[in-house]
This record gives C-alpha cells, sequence and structure tokens, in this order.
C-alpha cells in the first residue's frame, strides 16, 4: 500500500514538473498595422434644394386606393364570389396537416394554436413562391389569413367546402388548403 502511495506522489511531482510557466518574452504582442495611405477626393458641388411647398412637379401623383385591396379583401370578382359564399369557420378546425395546392405545385401546410404576434404559429414544408414565408396565421370573420414572419398577410382563403379552402396569395396565384 505505501508502494502505491509513494508511486502516485512521484507521479504527481513529475506531472507537476511538466507545467512549468513559460517566458512570453520572445513573442511580439503588438499588431503592426501600417497607416493606409490617403486618397483623392473629387470636387464637392453645393446648390440651393427648389422649395418643396411651390414647386409640386418633382412629386408623383397620389395613388388612388381601391376599397377592396385597403380592406384586403382581394381581388376582382371571383375572390368577391367566394368571400360571399364562404361557409363559416372556426379557429380550431384549422389547426392540423393541411394538403397546399399553389399553381402547378403542391405542399404541405401545418397549423397550431400556439399564439405567434397577432396570430397562430404556422408553416409550410415544400411550398414555392410566397408560401414559403408563412409563418403564421389567423381567422378574421369568414376568412382566413395566411402571414409572413414579419406579420404581413401573403395569402387569404375562404371555406368552400368541410375540408377545403380556396383563396389568392397578393401576387393574385390561386390557393387551396384541403384534408
Amino acid at each position: 500500500m505505501r508502494i502505491h502511495h509513494v508511486a502516485g506522489g512521484l507521479m504527481m511531482a513529475l506531472a507537476l514538473a511538466g507545467c512549468q510557466r513559460t517566458s512570453m518574452d520572445s513573442v511580439n504582442t503588438q499588431q503592426n498595422i501600417s497607416p493606409l495611405q490617403a486618397q483623392p477626393i473629387g470636387s464637392v458641388s453645393s446648390s440651393q434644394l427648389p422649395d418643396p411647398t411651390t414647386d409640386t412637379s418633382q412629386f408623383p401623383e397620389k395613388p388612388t386606393t381601391d376599397t377592396a385591396m385597403a380592406t384586403g379583401m382581394g381581388v376582382g370578382g371571383a375572390t368577391d364570389a367566394a368571400a360571399a359564399t364562404a361557409l363559416d369557420v372556426t379557429k380550431e378546425s384549422m389547426v392540423g396537416n393541411w394538403r397546399v395546392a399553389s399553381g402547378p405545385s403542391s405542399c404541405d401546410m401545418f397549423l397550431t394554436l400556439t399564439n405567434l404576434g397577432s396570430g397562430s404559429r404556422g408553416g409550410t414544408r415544400g411550398c414555392a413562391g410566397e408560401l414559403t414565408t408563412m409563418g403564421s396565421w389567423e381567422v378574421a370573420g369568414k376568412q382566413v389569413v395566411l402571414k409572413d414572419r414579419n406579420g404581413n398577410a401573403i395569402a387569404r382563403l375562404y371555406k368552400s367546402a368541410d375540408t377545403r379552402f380556396d383563396g389568392t396569395t397578393n401576387s393574385g396565384q390561386p390557393v387551396s388548403l384541403s384534408r
């Protein structure tokens, strides 16, 4: 037993002997950064800006606002007709997995009741276009609004059957959800 103590002590002494402090005197810790060379600059000119209250020719005309676009109710008669004939929708009935058809492609959408900003968390897998940015959703009246990760609406859908929703994206691309 004493031999084990002596051997252990000897090994400890050897280990500590190997942990000597090394000198950093030979290492240069100063950074050798050369100063930037001065660059020639062009000439500077100045002039008086026109008075914005008297010269209105430099400003574009005020845009006209379409009421349907401002309220997000859609583009054209097809969406308006879908809104008029839409079935009632509840947030709870939307939760779960949906198959999405958008133009020539299809993908998956997952909707939850987990709060995210003013809506609920949701996401897509395998989608293309605007639907790739989907991060949340909400029910507003009879419409389901899909939103991007910043909370901006990217698509609006209306319930057209028990397990089907139809609508359009902001760019006018038709979108449908089904189970």
